[in-house]
């Protein structure tokens, strides 16, 4: 192993040789590289929807988005407003007059329905009659009493229309399914034919991103101008969700940035004190980070919530590559004044460790590519690309800046108080692992046992509302209509009879309506069912409509034949309601499940019992499929928590390949992860003691982290090796290593940790957590590198199992 460790750095010394000799076609590679990624950056997109959680082809999505082409879309825009008085005159006139202003001038809407144009079913004489809620306003105080006791009596409006005490009333916005941008699709779904299982399927384009946003932007300029103190209106509903969760994401991406960029080149000026020290590394990243966007828009993939964290992520990734190089470069240029040896020397020994730990880094996160959960899966492939980009660029660019940059040289560089301090450090940091390696290794395992132990405890939660701060306008208005009306979030069970028909069959309705019983029963683990629809409760209103409007013909007539009249009935009244609860031939039916916003691991069970109660009641009549944001939600946590599972033990298994084959022993290999294992195993049981959720973002620090955390081993093992088959003796070895490597280690390790501190500066909970937590954990890893490393490989040596020597130099004794 290390014959071939030595032709490898030795091909590195060659190729950056030639590099710097050939620097203007070394430089034409590079940029062609830059052109042909960053040349699809206009085509990037930003995708904050809750579908965009799982992969297109997920059969969860796939039930979803057949739901979507037959009923519209079930994600609502809604606008409450709670007054003084709902049942008043100049309340309704404005609420009128805010009506209809949503629908002529909001963009990319279906249908707005509130108390104005509430459907109001009754019979008069033989006709049935459907018209609006509020055709005629009433005039005086008696016709209002009437209306209120209408209103707050009809079980259509409760809880959906107006709350339980008649205090609030909404204004609920459904938008399109489809983008306006599909000209090829015939956006009236529903009602029409059923869509053609044909090539046309695959060309849907459902509403955009940018379409939603255009419309809650628009609900919300018209919001803005109607709040008052006697008409204070509030924005809830998974598309203001989405819509703020996507403002936040953009305004904390460049926040970010700029402070990352600033910190960071405020740490290379301390480090190096050269403006090329600052320049490189800051061109090396800029065009890293325009890399990897442009391939992510490249393969079509859209920047999604956890992806956020990849401009973070790219640029300590790259700035650690180019301070292991340069810290050697100006060490040895300061000595001996040639710019040409000092960077065939520098490359020749850091390129082997970067490159290892490049790949480690990239496999760490390559381990996420096959996630479940769509952004995990995208943030594990796009990010391990642009691992690889920050190397590519390093080793091209570094040697070509070099060779064309004036470098005032250092004399004294590395005799100045403050370099000597961190050297003393260091080597006291040295000294105290070896004479202590004993109780560090019993300290250090303890640690991971007790880690280890409250780990296992750690429970999943997946709940992008409680992301937000509680101060937030979405949050509180979806928590008003969540204690108001009974739930702000849908589940959708389409009902399938797979026969012509067969909705009319009177046993089936009767099994929908004691599973509407069953359902608004539910109350338990914090979960219970607002309100119920769908097409028996269509049913009922007619039959009662056409039966006198007396109360006890408010049921399910008992003859699939009278169903058949009583919906042609329905039809012929010029309503076009009957399309959003059921196809054209009448052989499925929707039934919506309304409940409050809950974490995703609730749903999961609440869905189980509500598919099995459906299948249970109604057999053979029909098959059932549960859909909608509360089954992507619950599908979400479920693929978090096997994605997870596995990525961990994958990131395990390719990092410790990677550790064997650099270190060319077994045994040293697999005791050397022990380091590289300890930071998560603590970071994750100091979770559960603090009580942090193990959601979409932290699940992230496990194999994040073993990926950078390997980084320092690899480093330190590396030149570890090389001194103690120099000397034969460990505390030198391990102080030649922090003298060298370390410098770089401590360096890399501090970008690392404010690259993720940073996320400490967003409103958002979630970011918070993940980038405290994240960059505590590469603190940790720095301390295992520094005193747990040492301590072991001094522990396998005393006991004859540390690395052989194969030189003739001199063996020391073993401190």
């Amino acid at each position: 192993m290390d014959k071939y460790r030595k032709n490898i750095e030795s091909l590195f010394e060659n190729l950056t040789r030639q590099i710097y000799r050939n620097r203007l076609k070394a430089l034409f590679l590079a940029v062609l590289l830059l052109a042909a990624f960053a040349s699809h950056l206009p085509k990037l997109t930003i995708d904050t929807s809750t579908e965009g959680f799982l992969h297109d082809d997920d059969p969860t999505i796939t039930v979803y988005n057949a739901f979507r082409d037959q009923f519209g879309r079930d994600e609502l825009i809604i606008a409450a407003i709670n007054p003084p008085d709902v049942f008043d005159i100049a309340f309704l006139k404005k609420l009128k007059s805010f009506h209809e202003d949503i629908e002529s001038n909001v963009p990319h809407i279906d249908d707005v329905t509130s108390m104005i144009n509430a459907r109001n079913t009754r019979g008069e004489a033989d006709r049935l009659i459907v018209e609006d809620l509020l055709e005629t306003f009433p005039k005086n105080k008696e016709e209002m009493a009437k209306l209120k006791a209408r209103v707050l009596s009809n079980p259509l409006y409760k809880n959906m229309m107006v709350s339980e005490d008649g205090k609030l009333t909404t204004i609920v916005i459904k938008t399109n399914s489809y983008s306006s941008a599909d000209d090829n699709i015939d956006s009236l779904s529903g009602f029409e034919d059923e869509p053609a299982e044909s090539s046309q399927k695959a060309e849907k384009i459902y509403l955009t991103d940018e379409e939603n946003a255009e419309a809650v932007n628009a609900v919300r300029a018209i919001a803005d101008r109607y709040n008052s103190k006697d008409f204070p209106v509030v924005l809830a509903g998974s598309p203001v969700v989405t819509n703020d969760l996507k403002t936040k994401m953009k305004s904390d991406m460049q926040k970010f940035m700029k402070l990352l960029m600033l910190s960071i080149a405020v740490i290379l000026l301390l480090i190096f004190r050269r403006a090329s020290g600052l320049f490189i590394p800051l061109l090396i990243i800029i065009v890293s980070l325009l890399s990897t966007f442009g391939m992510m828009a490249a393969v079509g993939i859209p920047v999604k919530l956890p992806t956020q964290i990849l401009p973070s992520f790219i640029i300590a990734v790259g700035v650690g590559d180019s301070i292991h190089v340069l810290a050697l470069f100006y060490r040895k240029y300061d000595h001996y004044g040639n710019k040409e040896e000092a960077i065939v020397y520098a490359l020749g020994h850091s390129a082997l460790p970067i490159l290892m730990t490049s790949l480690t880094t990239a496999m760490g996160l390559a381990s996420f590519s096959t996630a479940d959960v769509a952004p995990i899966a995208d943030l594990g492939m796009i990010a391990s690309g642009g691992v690889m980009f920050a190397f590519v660029y390093t080793i091209l660019l570094i040697p070509v800046l070099i060779s064309v940059t004036p470098i005032k040289r250092k004399e004294l560089a590395y005799k100045k108080e403050s370099e000597g301090k961190m050297e003393r450090l260091l080597k006291s940091t040295a000294d105290f692992s070896i004479t202590h390696h004993k109780s560090i290794v019993a300290v250090g395992m303890s640690i991971i046992a007790v880690g280890f132990f409250f780990a296992l405890q750690l429970k999943f939660s997946h709940n992008p509302l409680l992301w937000m701060p509680e101060t937030m306008a979405v949050r509180k208005a979806t928590t008003l209509i969540d204690e108001k009306l009974k739930g702000a979030n849908v589940l959708e069970v389409v009902i399938d009879t797979k026969k012509e028909n067969g909705i009319y069959n009177p046993k089936l309705l009767n099994q929908l309506e004691k599973l509407k019983l069953s359902m608004e029963s539910i109350n338990e683990d914090g979960l219970l069912v607002g309100k119920t629809l769908t097409i028996s409760d269509m049913l009922k209103e007619i039959n009662k409509a056409l039966n006198e409007n007396r109360d006890d013909f408010y049921t399910v007539p008992q003859n699939s034949k009278l169903i058949a009249q009583e919906f042609l009935l329905f039809e012929n009244s010029g309503s076009d309601d009957l399309e959003d609860m059921v196809d054209s031939q009448f052989s499925k039916a929707r039934f919506t499940i309304k409940t409050p916003w809950l974490d995703a691991v609730v749903y999961g069970k609440f869905i189980k019992q509500v598919q099995d109660e459906f299948e249970t009641a109604l057999g053979s009549m029909a098959t059932i499929n549960a859909t909608g944001m509360i089954a992507i939600f619950g599908k979400t946590i479920a693929a978090a928590i096997t994605s997870m599972a596995t990525s961990y033990l994958t990131a395990f298994l390719m990092i410790t390949f990677m550790m064997l084959l650099l270190i060319g022993d077994i045994r040293i290999g697999l005791i050397s992860m022990i380091p590289n294992l300890m930071p998560i195993i603590v970071i994750m049981g100091i979770m559960k003691i603090a009580g942090f959720p193990l959601d979409l973002f932290t699940m992230l620090i496990g194999s994040i982290a073993i990926g950078l955390a390997v980084d320092d081993t690899v480093h330190f093992m590396h030149n570890f090796k090389k001194y103690y088959q120099d000397s034969g003796d460990v505390r030198e070895a391990v102080r030649h290593t922090l003298h060298t490597a370390g410098k770089a280690m401590l360096v890399t390790s501090i970008v690392l940790s404010i690259s993720f501190f940073i996320f400490m500066f967003s409103e958002m909970k979630n970011l918070f957590n993940f980038g405290l937590l994240t960059g505590v954990t590469i603190i940790t890893a720095l301390l295992a590198d520094f005193l747990l490393a040492p301590a072991l490989m001094k522990l396998l040596t005393d006991n004859g199992m540390g690395f052989k020597r194969y030189n003739n130099g001199a063996k020391g004794a073993q401190k």
